[in-house]
């Protein structure tokens, strides 16, 4: 039997890079592979190159440490109310222990899945049909606190949870749409009210600030009047004190007296004559004695002044 030296160092080349590669590993960015040896975990190869030994040490399980998004299926969930909503969502998690995520559950996929399912049929079991539309932060945050307390066994984070989609039946629908339409047209007719009574108290305080300002306007008016009055009063009396005090200096000088007989005999003649012309009837003073006294001393005062 001939010995072929040439395919024995083939063979060993090869066994040599099989064992080459079995040995060197290079774990990627943000993975961690778990390893086991003799069928027991041994370590965890953090990213960068690694040396295991060859058929003894095997790669068991590669997870991905990066922020996995995972969809919730859709379920029909039964408010307090007893009103049926179908609810989809999706999960955000993140493999922080790869020993615990490779032995602490045998799919912590499925697991976190079924828990998000669970929880969330729980918490919307407990409110009514118009607070699950309002509270959906609350939701998230419960779902989110329960996945997380159970998933620390698995080495997973759940990071959030969000709801997708909340489906109400079709009459429900139906009647919400109705009580919307009804709420905003009772809003339309309250704006609409509002706004013919901030109308009328408009033109009410216009009216009445217009009827204040005509007021104002004719008690000015007034007090000016009035002002203008008391002033013609006062400047008629002064004329007629200035002219009283000319008049009783005239009649304290020499011939003042004279004076003052003969002008009150004229107006008394005037006064006669006027009397007849407006009158048929002839007018005789009752007393001819003090108008014949009156002329005299009027003549007198005549001569006395040629």
């Amino acid at each position: 039997m001939e010995f072929n030296f040439g395919t024995v160092a083939l063979v060993v080349f090869v066994v040599a890079m099989v064992f080459v590669f079995k040995t060197i590993n290079v774990v990627p960015q943000q993975h961690a592979w778990v390893v086991e040896r003799l069928g027991k975990y041994h370590a965890t190869l953090a990213p960068g190159l690694n040396i295991v030994v060859p058929f003894i040490d095997r790669i068991a399980y590669k997870h991905i440490l990066k922020e996995i998004p995972l969809d919730v299926p859709p379920q029909v969930c039964i408010t307090k109310d007893n009103t049926q909503l179908q609810v989809d969502g999706i999960l955000y998690f993140q493999v922080t222990d790869a020993m615990r995520a490779s032995y602490g559950s045998s799919n912590y996929i499925a697991a976190i899945s079924q828990l998000a399912q669970t929880t969330l049929r729980s918490v919307i079991g407990k409110m009514e049909l118009d607070k699950t539309f309002e509270e959906r932060d609350h939701i998230n945050t419960t779902i989110v606190n329960a996945i997380d307390e159970s998933a620390a066994n698995w080495g997973v984070k759940v990071l959030r949870y969000e709801i997708k989609d909340l489906t109400p039946p079709k009459e429900i629908l139906h009647a919400m749409q109705a009580q919307i339409t009804a709420e905003r047209e009772k809003r339309a007719l309250i704006a609409a009210s509002e706004g013919r009574k901030q109308e009328q108290i408009n033109i009410a305080d216009g009216e009445r600030a217009a009827a204040i300002a005509r007021s104002e306007g004719e008690k000015q008016a007034q007090i000016n009047r009035a002002q203008g009055q008391a002033s013609a009063i006062v400047a008629l009396a002064e004329a007629s004190a200035t002219a009283l005090r000319q008049i009783g200096s005239a009649i304290n000088e020499p011939g003042g007296q004279d004076a003052v007989n003969l002008r009150v005999a004229e107006k008394y003649v005037d006064a006669f004559a006027n009397l007849a012309k407006t009158n048929n009837s002839i007018i005789v003073p009752a007393n001819l004695g003090e108008m014949s006294g009156l002329i005299a001393s009027a003549m007198q005062i005549v001569k006395a002044q040629k």
